[in-house]
């Protein structure tokens, strides 16, 4: 049950892969969050149209099942950085001008790829058909998890750097300003065998299942550690909830 629009931590345990991931891993989802996820302001709907909060709070109870969340992710060390090109360890590269401003100075990177599966989304894609408010509250449900997801996973990664004495850059995701999703994805998924996990990724760039988020943290001693997601994000000038973000993630 829904107890003050909070949802109980989600701990998981899958199978060790080739690549390491995330094992007992927790995070937490509220009403709230699925609210904005749906475009909308948690406020103005609580007091002009409460019961689609009451859709939120259903579509919390009946999605937490079906969420099959994984992390993959690899640590990789930096070689050189030449003309907005990192080279990596493995033969690896990621390549783009927000690439060369915020990892200029790491030593090395974590490659991540957080999803909460495709049970969620198959359940609201149908439900929608026959009830589209509910299907809407239920995609809400699918696009905050697996946010607060990746976020639980950029706090584990900048806690263990800080253990060590080390600094970590804002998560960097294809898409924002200085590094498109057609390029992005592509250098990402060539990183990580994502199928281990069940994610593929389209011609056209769209990852599938498509309640998956990809994302990159440099880290080391002497790193550029200012600034914010929000401030590279196409919709910094629009968002109405930029100010909600913290200012590392």
């Amino acid at each position: 049950m829904i107890s003050g629009g909070l949802i109980s931590p989600i701990s998981f345990c899958t199978e060790k892969l080739i690549m390491p991931i995330l094992e007992k891993f927790s995070f937490n989802v509220n009403v709230d969050q699925v609210l904005k996820a749906q475009g909308a302001d948690p406020q103005i709907i609580r007091k002009r149209r409460p019961q689609l909060v009451k859709f939120a709070e259903a579509a919390l109870e009946q999605g937490l099942p079906l969420l099959e969340p994984k992390v993959i992710f690899e640590e990789l060390n930096i070689l050189s950085l030449t003309h907005e090109q990192l080279l990596l360890e493995n033969q690896g590269k990621l390549k783009g001008r927000i690439i060369a401003d915020q990892l200029a100075g790491a030593q090395k990177v974590i490659v991540i790829l957080c999803t909460i599966g495709p049970k969620l989304e198959e359940y609201s894609l149908n439900k929608v058909k026959t009830d589209p408010v509910a299907g809407l509250a239920m995609e809400g449900v699918g696009s905050a998890a697996v946010e607060a997801l990746a976020n639980e996973v950029c706090n584990h990664f900048e806690e263990k750097a800080l253990k060590e004495n080390l600094k970590t850059t804002i998560p960097l995701s294809p898409g924002m300003i200085g590094w498109t999703v057609e390029e992005g994805q592509t250098q990402i998924f060539k990183l990580l065998d994502t199928e281990k996990i069940g994610v593929k990724l389209t011609p056209s760039a769209l990852m599938l299942p498509r309640k998956t988020l990809s994302m990159i943290i440099g880290v080391g001693s002497n790193i550029k550690a200012d600034g914010t997601t929000c401030d590279y994000c196409v919709m910094n000038e629009r968002c109405q909830y930029k100010h909600q973000y913290t200012a590392s993630h």
